[in-house]
Order: structure tokens, then sequence, then C-alpha cells
């Protein structure tokens, strides 16, 4: 039995590439895990707000000293880093748009990377305070963007992994359906990254 935290941010429902194949994931972590639990937070329905002031001062405010008005500008976070910290198992979901990631993805992102809280700095540098979790980035594409002269332009992957690496977040799996655009590969772009998946 797991505790798998699955990320979603395709905006797209049930048409969405990213979310048909995390949920294979979750569904052969189900089958190797059994009794899994499983909590799914949509950050198109579960919006995340984009950092404001209210939200800065507070993060930078030593939580013994904060207010009832700065404990309500970081209930976001603290939910959201609530829920990672209890996850064995992170699955999440990147279609990417424009060359990088989803808006509502990096809303998320912004509110789990607190100084204190999941990551620190001292004089060896900054070190991740997010330890011992399992994670697999669920990447759709509509072109390719794994090999050839379009991996340049992938912002998405690099992006992600340094991120959720300065957090402490190291061991991922990258799992890819591309080419959901090109006729000649879109057919069988979800049956082949289904049929890739590995749980290493």
């Amino acid at each position: 039995m797991k505790k798998i935290l699955n990320i979603i941010s395709s905006p797209r429902g049930t048409d969405s590439y990213s979310i048909q194949l995390a949920q294979a994931l979750i569904d052969k972590l189900n089958s190797a895990y059994p009794g899994s639990d499983v909590k799914t937070v949509d950050l198109v329905k579960r919006k995340f707000p984009h950092l404001e002031e209210a939200a800065l001062a507070s993060f930078f405010t030593p939580v013994d000293k904060h207010s009832e008005k700065d404990r309500e500008a970081i209930r976001h976070s603290d939910e959201a880093i609530r829920e990672i910290m209890e996850a064995e198992i992170l699955v999440i979901g990147a279609p990417m748009y424009n060359f990088t990631i989803h808006s509502t993805l990096k809303a998320w992102i912004d509110h789990i990377v607190r100084k204190g809280i999941t990551f620190s700095y001292s004089e060896k540098g900054p070190e991740g305070l997010v330890k011992g979790k399992k994670v697999y980035l669920i990447l759709s594409t509509g072109g390719v963007y794994s090999d050839g002269p379009m991996k340049a332009y992938d912002f998405v992957e690099p992006y992600l992994r340094w991120m959720l690496g300065f957090i402490g977040l190291t061991d991922i799996t990258i799992l890819r359906v591309e080419g959901t655009s090109i006729p000649d590969l879109k057919d069988t772009a979800l049956e082949k990254a289904v049929n890739a998946i590995s749980l290493n």
C-alpha cells in the first residue's frame, strides 16, 4: 500500500493525454501496491492563486508571528505542502503549452517552494527538505521533444527536474506521450506510452 498524490494540470478533462497516461500509471501502481490511497488534485478545478504581496510577506514572516491574515494568505501553500509531505509517490501531469508548463502547474510550484519548509540555505548552499519520495512526471506533447531537432525547445522536463530537485525530489521517472498532433504517430501515441510504463 502506498500513498499516491496525483497532480493534474491539463484543462482538457477526459480528452487529456497526460490524464489518461497518469491513470494508466496509477492503475499499474495499484496492481503493484494493492490498497493504495490515491489523492487527486486537479489544479484546473482547485485553483492556486498567483503569488501576491500578502502571501509573499507571510512566507518571510516567522510562523510564531503569523496573524490570522498571514495564515489565510498561505493556506493554499500549507495545504499543498502537507499533501506532498504525506505522499510516498507523486504523479505529476504536465502537458506542454507554448513549450513549457500550464500556468496552473507553475502557480502550484510557486506555493510549494518555501524557504525553511521545503528547502533551506546553509554555507554549503541550498538543500531540499522533501526527501524519500518517488516522482513520476507525465509529459504530453503534440510534437516529439524527447529526441531530435525539437528537443532544444522542451522547457517542461528540464524546468520540472530542476525545480523538484531543488526541494529534494530527485528520484524522478519521465513518462512521455508524444506526437499526438503528428498524423503518422497520433493514433498509437497513447498506446505506445502506456506500454512503456516502468515503475522503476
